[in-house]
């Protein structure tokens, strides 16, 4: 896939995320490739927390002018995710990536 597609899959109705916002959300990614599942917020059981500024551009792309209590999915591009892959994750270089994404809070 050449560009980043987000789609909004569930409006939230709270504050706009900031693009330097640090973010709680819980997500899944799944990898464009093969359909695996390599990271999953969910089945860790837990949310995860980070500022928007230090996330994969797709990432950023995704949540940033989003609200707060939505419910998001992007296709990213290899260039907005791991360009030269994530081995660890099993990721291969020109990978896109899929990932849903709920906003639990945000603040700048």
């Amino acid at each position: 896939m050449a560009q980043t597609e987000v789609h909004t899959l569930r409006a939230g109705d709270g504050p706009v995320v900031a693009p330097t916002a640090t973010v709680s959300v819980c997500y899944m990614g799944v990898d464009g490739r093969d359909g695996k599942v390599f990271d999953s917020s969910y089945q860790r059981g837990a949310a995860v927390d980070f500022p928007l500024d230090g996330v994969v551009p797709g990432f950023q792309k995704a949540i940033a002018g989003q609200k707060v209590g939505s419910t998001v999915g992007v296709a990213m591009s290899s260039a907005d995710g791991y360009p030269d892959g994530e081995p660890r994750a099993g990721i291969q270089k020109g990978d896109s990536l899929v990932f849903a994404i709920k906003i639990l809070s945000a603040s700048s």
